[in-house]
């Protein structure tokens, strides 16, 4: 199972494309930098976990696997 690669920052909803720098949680809440560098300890709001850089789905999959269109956006 892949990814979803969610399309926005949950906190900020900025779009965060496939390409993008976003960061992610074990229950792959997304984040976009700026929203992270104000997260205490660098740590996930919503499950306290650690975050890390999402992996750049090469662009010759993403045809057969696309990204999530799905917004989660928590304010």
């Amino acid at each position: 199972m892949a990814l979803e690669l969610r399309p926005n920052c949950e906190r900020c909803d900025v779009d965060l494309p496939p390409h993008a720098e976003a960061y992610i949680c074990t229950f792959e809440c997304t984040w976009c930098r700026d929203c992270v560098a104000t997260f205490p300890g660098r740590a996930c709001p919503n499950c306290g976990g650690n975050l890390e850089r999402r992996p750049v789905r090469p662009t010759s999959k993403l045809a057969a696997n696309p990204p999530s269109t799905v917004r989660v956006h928590g304010g």
